[in-house]
């Protein structure tokens, strides 16, 4: 047997140390693989109590949000009111996949709806088609608000995800 010295069994130790390493790092999955997302639970019958929710400020007024869940048949449902302070908009005009309905709640509002600004007031009812630019805006003495409900009809999350996947490339 050839005796090892203090520099050889350095040396065997951290070989072993790194192969060891590398066998772990081998045979272990990526991180993604060992912790998918777990998807979101289905949504089912449920009321929101208007008391309840949670009010957030915001530079031109408030929001409130509802919720934001899959449901049997849509990936998706996206409901939450903004408020609108006098004179403010949420946003400049925008176009997006989804569809989404506005409820006015109060005060008065102009919609860019395909391609005209309507003037609306309490009770009344917008749909914004998919990819066709919109905005809303407060035209009122008064605060403004209304209720937004957006939905991803199945398959849509995913197109989503590839588009932006294929754009960061």
């Amino acid at each position: 047997m050839i005796p090892l010295n203090r520099r050889d069994l350095l040396v065997a130790a951290l070989t072993a140390s790194a192969c060891l390493g590398l066998v772990g790092f081998i045979s272990s999955p990526p991180v993604a693989a060992v912790t998918p997302a777990a998807p979101k639970p289905i949504m089912g019958s449920i009321a929101f109590d208007w008391e309840k929710l949670i009010v957030k400020k915001t530079k031109v007024g408030e929001s409130r949000s509802i919720c934001r869940a899959p449901t049997a048949t849509l990936d998706e449902l996206e409901m939450h009111v903004t408020t609108l302070d006098k004179g403010q908009m949420p946003h400049p005009a925008h176009q997006h996949a989804d569809e989404e309905l506005l409820i006015i709640k109060e005060g008065n509002v102009e919609a860019l709806v395909a391609g005209e600004w309507v003037k609306l007031g309490p009770g009344s009812v917008i749909f914004q088609a998919a990819n066709i630019e919109h905005a809303i805006r407060n035209v009122g003495e008064g605060r403004a608000t209304y209720h937004v409900i957006k939905w991803n009809s199945p398959g849509m999350l995913q197109k989503k995800a590839e588009a932006k996947a294929a754009t960061a490339k």
